[in-house]
């Protein structure tokens, strides 16, 4: 994965010759050939660029981006493999405060994931400092983990070269020994980071076959894929009181048949996603189709249905089956 011509700033390009740090050579001789395989939790504050480093990361887009803070619910597996070895990388939701039950369960899902990792990325944009309160928050989770630790400052192709500064600066302040200056986006300081990650993987045989980069079935990005559209579509709350699964996935004739049911909290909600004679959900599925059918390589028939299910954001039963893990002193026994 070349990074090419530099796409940085003069002045941010001096600035990343200035702080360039001396890396070891991977072990040679006895024992060299012995393959490595680990945990990569992403965390990090929501938009901050999880999404984008573990597409760039995979080499497929597994998970979905948009302009919205807060897109990534469920933790997403993605899997490179390069030679000897194998990165287990895992897309987390964003860190927020735990207000209500549904915080508290992307939050759960976030502690779940640093503590089966064996790396943590902690990682800090370079575009949107964040305030005192949420820095804590982050140390916080940071501070209930025992796994090696990486930073990376993202998006520095577009930032200001103090800004930049602060971030590394608040991420030597967590005591981790390398940050690592990025653009996920434009996969500029992308060699660099990963080469630290295989330097810092446990030595043990690969999980997956090697040709696989993800652990979730096709369906789960499926659904993944309309509710990217409808995050790009719709604004405000609809988004974030939608959630989709595939009900249906076969194939007929020469193309594969999908039926995706949306839910929302609100009859009100259904009748903006379905809109004036169904015009907005049409709109809708034509754009997750041609996103799915990129995906899977195949023509595809995607029917969309919009169900209410009533205030399933609040209802830790309702979360458990959609298929959003729920803090043990929340679960209804």
């Amino acid at each position: 994965m070349g990074s090419g011509p530099s796409l940085f700033p003069p002045q941010l390009s001096t600035y990343l010759l200035a702080m360039t740090v001396e890396e070891s050579s991977a072990p040679q001789g006895e024992g060299a050939s012995t393959t490595r395989c680990g945990y990569v939790a992403l965390l990090g504050a929501p938009n901050v660029g999880k999404s984008t480093l573990l597409n760039a990361l995979v080499g497929e887009e597994l998970s979905i981006v948009t302009a919205k803070a807060q897109t990534t619910w469920q933790r997403i597996t993605g899997i490179r493999t390069s030679g000897i070895h194998q990165m287990i990388c895992l897309d987390t939701p964003g860190i927020v405060a735990p207000v209500g039950l549904f915080h508290r369960s992307l939050l759960f899902s976030v502690e779940e994931a640093t503590r089966e990792a064996d790396i943590i990325v902690i990682l800090s944009d370079s575009l949107q400092s964040l305030i005192d309160r949420e820095r804590e928050r982050i140390k916080e989770v940071l501070g209930r983990a025992s796994a090696v630790r990486i930073g990376v400052v993202n998006k520095v192709d577009i930032a200001d070269v103090n800004a930049i500064r602060v971030e590394r600066q608040w991420l030597e302040d967590l005591c981790i020994p390398i940050v690592h200056l990025v653009s996920a986006r434009r996969g500029t300081g992308m060699e660099e980071l990963v080469r630290d990650l295989e330097e810092n993987l446990p030595t043990g045989p690969f999980l997956y076959p090697e040709e696989e980069v993800a652990s979730v079935p096709v369906r789960f990005f499926v659904a993944e894929m309309v509710r990217e559209a409808i995050f790009k579509q719709f604004h405000e709350e609809i988004p974030y009181a939608s959630i989709c699964r595939v009900e249906e996935f076969r194939d007929a004739g020469n193309r594969t048949y999908i039926q995706v049911t949306i839910y929302v909290e609100r009859a009100s909600q259904k009748g903006i996603l379905i809109g004036d004679q169904g015009q907005a959900i049409r709109s809708l599925g034509t754009a997750a189709r041609i996103r799915i059918e990129h995906f899977l390589d195949k023509p595809v028939y995607l029917d969309l249905w919009v169900k209410v299910l009533a205030g399933w954001r609040r209802k830790p039963e309702q979360l458990r089956r959609l298929g959003i893990p729920v803090p043990q002193e929340d679960r209804v026994q």
